[in-house]
């Protein structure tokens, strides 16, 4: 193996008896050895489960801003229709327009919220 790539550097874990008990077994199922299994579910998956929880946070607060603003929007759209609606100077076709609107805007924030949670389990988990 050329110099560069020698395994030279060494990381310790501890495990618990049933943690261990789990590795071994994956050990004899996969026919890898213990330090191919580490090494293979550190740097494979590892990447896509590294979460930059600064950065995350950052965009949360960001959407969850936005979400605050669309709010208010749809809130001073809603009140002006149903002040134009009691003078009955709102067509019906623009009721409907701005219901379906905001049916879609509900769905986007319902999938918004999935999104999240999922996020949120992936941290966690």
């Amino acid at each position: 193996m050329a110099k560069e790539h020698r395994r030279i550097k060494k990381i310790d874990a501890r495990f618990t008896e049933d943690e261990y008990k789990l590795v071994e077994e994956m050990e004899r199922n996969l026919g890898m050895s213990k330090t191919d299994l580490v090494r293979g579910r550190l740097l494979d998956t590892g990447a896509q489960l590294s979460i930059d929880a600064k950065s995350l946070l950052k965009e949360l607060n960001a959407i969850g801003a936005e979400l605050g603003r669309s709010g208010n929007n749809i809130n001073q759209l809603a009140r002006h229709a149903n002040i134009l609606n009691k003078k009955g100077a709102v067509d019906q076709p623009i009721i409907e327009h701005f219901n379906s609107l905001f049916s879609g805007y509900l769905e986007n924030q319902q999938k918004l919220e999935i999104a999240l949670r999922k996020i949120l389990r992936s941290m966690v988990a």
